[in-house]
């Protein structure tokens, strides 16, 4: 069963054999069924880190790449916090818009 593999090799998967989604998508289906280890990297997010200075502009386009340098960023801001993705990602969701969804 895919779902039994790690988090990067289930994205991967996901992005390359299910047509329309990409990495944030794929990142999102994952957190839904429990995984907290893959950043969502949306808007707010990208907003977060700019004004924050840890990226120098925001893509306008995120490919593979961009996606896997930010979400490193994220990673490392994570540990640096004791914090896993999903965690920070909360913080960040909730220090950008004041509201708490989840």
């Amino acid at each position: 069963n895919i779902l039994d593999k790690n988090t990067y090799t289930v994205r991967e998967w996901l992005v390359e054999n299910v047509k329309g989604l990409g990495y944030k998508e794929a990142s999102h289906f994952l957190r839904n069924i429990g995984r907290d280890d893959v950043a969502i990297i949306d808007r707010h997010v990208l907003r977060y880190l700019h004004k924050n200075n840890y990226i120098d502009k925001i893509p306008g386009n995120l490919s593979r790449k961009t996606y896997l340098e930010i979400e490193k960023i994220l990673e490392d801001i994570a540990d640096e916090n004791d914090l896993n993705l999903a965690e920070l990602d909360l913080y960040i969701w909730y220090y950008e818009t004041g509201k708490i969804l989840k």
